[in-house]
């Protein structure tokens, strides 16, 4: 305990000398640099460095010790900022002696002081011996900061006739050297200012540190556009720092000008009664154009008392535009001498000696006059009453004055005075055009339609005879009085009585004014009144609207009820009122029948596209799934003026195939119907594939039928084209050719088969040449198909001698071929066509 005293006494004189400080500085000192302990650490009072200090650098700050002895055991080290804390390398401490050094230059405004902590740590364990003692570094403030003014430039618009005081224009600068000392304490003031004058000062702005720019006198435009005021702000360091600013005003025109008339006089004429611009008034001004301050203001101060002037500014040129707005009567007045005088949109400014002024006291107003001189036209007529109304009934027969005017003309005698009648659009009317009487030549009716609110309204026209004519109006409205002309009606004749409700309205009208109008008394007309009253019933039966009531549940459909309407006078009408009971629903009107078709949108139509385009896709697929892996060859034009043909197939007995010939007229087997007469049935048979060669049956279906007959008409063309058909149809060529025409019956029963065949041949002019060709093809068949070689049999000797089954006969009615003979009107006339063409060629069977 007692070497921590020693060491609390001991360490400021040393931290005192360390510094070179005289006695004097450490006694005033000694206090403040005395060691307390605060949560059992040592802390040393304050030192101060100065800032900015030009050096040398390293240099000594102060020296610490312990009394702790210190050799190789201990050593001293110090921490915090400025040491391993930003900014580093600042502060540094000898291992042995204690020697704090400062290694470099301190910014005060960025590092105002430094915390640093103080051990004595043991050599060996590095463990420190005694508490940690820290000490503050305070950074003594130079004045190395001049004073700045925010913003560095002030830049304001002044008007011209703004009076003196402050201007809006602040001044405020800011020193980063330490508050509250001379280094940071600002004094402004003005440097200069061009031009002179007006005079500018500051003063401060209260509870603030802000400096206001203020003035005495007047700007003025004319001379200086801008003004330009330098400011400058002083420290008091030492030595003192300083800056400037420039606080640049921008003057703005203001009126300090009055405009001036181009002329002091105007004389202008106009005639009599007329309403037009008469005048334009031109002025200058010198201040800005097309301003407040330039804009003029026009005004008539005197000689237009009855309103007969108006003046106003062209906004384009700034004249002054003077218009009669209403005419002046010669008669009244000759000549008419207006006071105008102009002044500017915005008040006028005035200084005098740099004081503002009044300016009324100061420049009066410029004023001019202008003579206005009315020439003598002639005026029209003047009625006595340019309004009139005239009174008649309705229904009167013409013939009847209704109105006689009076005229009054200054420049003329009454007597050449002519009158005409305009707006008469019924035609009812004439005008007498010496007098003006008006006269009624037509019967006038109060309810057509050129009559509003029983008026009747006509113009009359009253025209001297002057150079030019002049012409005076009146207006006539005649009073039409009603009469009971006309009957009451039905506003509707017809109402719909929803099924849920059981009343509707009746309204009546009658174009009759009161008393020959409404309102009216309703009754039940027609032969069957008191039937009426069981199913309907009227209440009120007196008024302009009632209501009718059905009295028993009425079935939908439309009803018919006579009604007898009778107005105030007497005057009764019989109108039918069509009741239409429906179903409403939920409103008020018919419900409607459903449509009778329905229309088909876009996206229906689109569907019916798709699914007919699908379908003929399915089509289409299906043919060339059948008609896939077959081969198909045309018909050979030199084979199409075959001569013969037949179906006949022969029982043989041996030798052939079957038939693998395909044919050249179709490609596909195609199956024929025709009519086989067998009693009473009907059947429908495969007809055999038609070739080049012959017609051949390859039908192995089993014939049960009894009787067959089948009749078959060919015809064949040279031409390359072929058309084959079934009885009714025929083969049209135009080269060669052949008709064969054969009837084949067959007894399947009994195995017998009968043909008979005729062959017409048009021309055999050709016959070997057809020889030729059919040879040369057949043994060229016989190559492709091998199976319709010639069959050669070996020679079996005589013939049988049992007796040929073809003269056998038999016996058997059922199989009767008579049916034959008539095979129907469509082989009739076939039949007929092909006698008639063999007769000509006399050709038989």
């Amino acid at each position: 305990m007692k070497r921590n005293i020693l060491f609390m006494l001991f360490l400021p004189l040393a931290m005192v000398s360390g510094l070179g400080l005289n006695y004097s500085h450490i006694m005033t000192r000694e206090k403040r640099e005395l060691l307390y302990r605060s949560k059992r650490r040592w802390v040393l009072s304050t030192i101060e460095i100065e800032e900015e200090s030009p050096g040398p650098y390293p240099r000594e700050a102060t020296k610490l010790f312990n009394d702790k002895k210190v050799g190789e055991e201990h050593y001293f080290k110090i921490s915090g900022t400025g040491v391993n804390e930003e900014p580093k390398g600042v502060f540094t401490i000898d291992r042995k002696s204690g020697v704090v050094s400062v290694h470099k230059a301190i910014d005060r405004e960025t590092h105002k002081f430094f915390h640093i902590r103080f051990d004595v740590m043991d050599e060996k364990t590095n463990v420190a011996v005694d508490k940690t003692l820290a000490f503050d570094v305070a950074i003594k403030d130079k004045n190395d900061n001049a004073p700045k003014f925010e913003p560095a430039n002030i830049r304001i618009s002044v008007r011209e006739n703004t009076p003196p005081g402050g201007l809006p224009a602040n001044l405020q600068a800011f020193d980063n050297d330490e508050e509250d000392n001379d280094n940071s304490r600002i004094t402004m003031k003005i440097v200069s200012h061009e031009p002179n004058s007006p005079k500018f000062s500051l003063e401060e702005v209260f509870a603030t540190k802000m400096q206001q720019l203020t003035f005495t006198g007047c700007f003025d435009y004319d001379k200086h556009k801008t003004h330009k005021v330098i400011v400058e702000a002083r420290d008091h360091g030492v030595p003192a720092l300083s800056t400037t600013t420039t606080i640049t005003l921008d003057i703005t025109d203001a009126n300090n000008h009055l405009p001036v008339f181009s002329q002091t006089t105007y004389s202008v004429s106009v005639l009599e009664m007329e309403t037009k611009e008469i005048l334009r008034m031109k002025v200058t001004d010198a201040d800005e154009p097309n301003t407040p301050a330039s804009r003029p203001v026009f005004k008539i101060l005197r000689g237009n008392e009855e309103g007969n002037y108006m003046i106003e500014t062209d906004p384009v040129t700034q004249e002054g535009v003077l218009r009669v707005v209403k005419g002046k009567d010669f008669e009244r007045t000759a000549l008419v001498k207006l006071e105008v005088t102009v002044e500017n949109e915005e008040p006028l400014f005035v200084c005098k000696d740099g004081v503002p002024g009044d300016p009324q006291n100061i420049v009066p107003l410029q004023t001019v006059t202008v003579d206005v001189q009315v020439v003598d036209v002639n005026d029209p007529p003047m009625f006595e009453k340019t309004v009139q109304r005239a009174f008649e009934k309705e229904e009167v027969p013409p013939g009847k004055v209704l109105y006689k005017p009076k005229v009054l003309d200054v420049d003329s005698d009454n007597d050449k005075i002519r009158y005409e009648l305009i707006d008469d659009h019924a035609e009812w009317l004439t005008i007498d055009e010496k007098t003006g009487a008006i006269t009624s030549v037509k019967v006038m009716d109060r309810e057509s339609s050129h009559v509003d609110n029983s008026i009747y309204t006509v113009k009359v026209l009253a025209i001297d005879d002057g150079t030019p004519p002049a012409t005076g109006t009146a207006t006539v409205h005649i009073v039409l009085g009603d009469v009971n002309d006309n009957l009451p009606y039905l506003i509707s004749k017809s109402t719909i009585l929803c099924g849920r409700r059981n009343q509707v309205p009746v309204m009546a009208a009658d174009e009759d004014d009161s008393p020959y109008g409404g309102p009216f008394t309703f009754s039940f007309g027609g032969d069957n009144v008191e039937e009426l009253k069981k199913k309907w019933r009227l209440q009120p039966t007196t008024g302009v609207n009632i209501s009718l009531f059905s009295l028993t549940a009425l079935a939908y459909g439309n009803y018919s009820v006579p009604l007898l309407i009778q107005d105030q006078q007497g005057k009764v009408v019989e109108t039918e009122f069509q009741v239409i009971v429906c179903d409403c629903g939920g409103g008020n009107e018919c419900r409607g029948r459903f449509p009778v078709f329905t229309k088909l949108d876009g996206p229906a139509i689109g569907a019916m596209l798709a699914g007919l385009l699908l379908l003929m896709l399915l089509l289409l697929l299906c043919f060339m799934c059948e008609c896939e892996g077959r081969s198909f060859k045309h018909m050979p034009v030199n084979l199409l003026d075959e001569g013969h043909q037949t179906l006949i197939k022969y029982n043989e007995e041996g030798g052939g195939t079957a038939s693998k010939a395909e044919p050249t007229l179709t490609r596909s087997p195609t199956t024929y119907v025709t009519t086989v007469t067998d009693g009473l049935k009907q059947a429908a048979i495969s007809l055999p594939q038609v070739s080049s060669n012959s017609f051949q049956d390859e039908s192995t279906k089993t014939m049960r039928s009894q009787t067959q007959a089948v009749q078959y008409n060919t015809q064949y063309s040279s031409s390359g084209f072929q058309q084959a058909s079934l009885a009714n149809n025929t083969l049209r060529s135009t080269g060669q050719s052949v008709q064969q025409t054969w009837n084949r019956s067959s007894t399947m029963r009994n195995g017998r088969n009968g043909f008979s065949r005729s062959i017409s041949l048009t021309s055999d002019r050709y016959i070997a040449d057809h020889i030729d060709r059919r040879v040369y093809e057949i043994a060229e068949e016989e190559l492709d198909y091998p199976g319709y070689s010639l069959n050669e049999f070996a020679y079996e000797g005589n013939g049988s001698r049992c007796q040929s089954l073809d003269e056998l006969s038999f016996d058997n009615a059922e199989e009767s071929m008579d049916f034959l003979r008539d095979l129907g009107p469509n082989f009739k006339a076939l039949g007929g066509i092909c006698d008639k063409h063999m007769q000509e060629k006399n050709m038989e069977l």
